[in-house]
């Protein structure tokens, strides 16, 4: 069994009785796929569905794949093209500032590959080629080899984290018909309503009067941005300790 489809055979296996369809391939394929995940949404995407969008037969799909998981593991990689490379020469804690804000954006804008991310082994080009551009930043930092994972995974898992959230409120929101905004204040008023909640909705509204920001928009970015430099000073007291000075 395959546990990738990057690895092992680089065509489907199975015999064809039909003759390929004119005009199909598999970036046309991977193309029609990231449309329906961004419109209809994991749980619906169906090779049927697929096939009905592109004007063809489902088994015409088995030309270019073997599964349905091919086509979620193909669609995945497309959109780690998305990501935006730092400048090669710029400082660490830039460079690194600008991939999870960028990963960060490419986690809300398809809320779809959070769980896909969690599933695949992310070895297509373009997850490779994000994977090399953060493990270039680490390695600049100026941690010892031994401690270079632990930072990668409390910035990485922590920007996962954040935009998958982030991701799924703003789904929520916008499958309700509510801006950000409403949705968060019909929330808390719910809350503030229940007597036996009113010493957390209290305590909520004074850290988001001290934190400022007018929206949940601006909140969230203050949020991402302090915890970002925490991650960062962290590594760089780490650093400081353990390793050699940042280049």
């Amino acid at each position: 069994m395959r546990t990738s489809v990057w690895l092992g055979r680089t065509a489907p296996s199975r015999s064809r009785r039909t003759e390929s369809p004119a005009g199909l391939d598999r970036n046309r394929i991977t193309e029609a796929s990231v449309r329906l995940l961004d419109a209809d949404g994991l749980a619906k995407f169906s090779m049927r569905r697929l096939a009905a969008e592109l004007d063809v037969t489902a088994m015409s799909l088995y030309w270019y794949v073997d599964t349905k998981d091919d086509l979620l593991e193909l669609a995945l990689d497309s959109v780690y093209a998305e990501i935006d490379r730092p400048r090669e020469d710029g400082d660490w804690r830039d460079r690194l500032r600008e991939l999870a804000r960028s990963y960060r954006e490419l986690l809300v804008r398809h809320i779809w590959i959070s769980p896909l991310a969690g599933t695949f082994l992310n070895i297509g080009p373009n997850s490779m080629l994000f994977s090399y551009a953060v493990q270039d930043v680490i390695r600049d930092t100026g941690l010892p080899l031994e401690r270079q994972t632990g930072a990668l995974s409390a910035v990485f898992q922590f920007v996962y984290g954040f935009g998958t959230v982030e991701g799924n409120f703003k789904a929520r929101c916008d499958a309700t018909g509510l801006t950000q905004d409403e949705y968060h204040q019909q929330a808390m008023g719910t809350i503030r309503a229940e007597p036996h909640l009113r010493e957390i909705s209290d305590y909520s509204d004074e850290i988001m009067s001290a934190r400022g920001g007018e929206t949940v928009e601006e909140m969230r970015e203050r949020d991402f941005v302090f915890a970002l430099d925490l991650v960062i000073a962290g590594i760089e007291a780490v650093r400081d300790r353990t390793g050699s000075p940042a280049q």
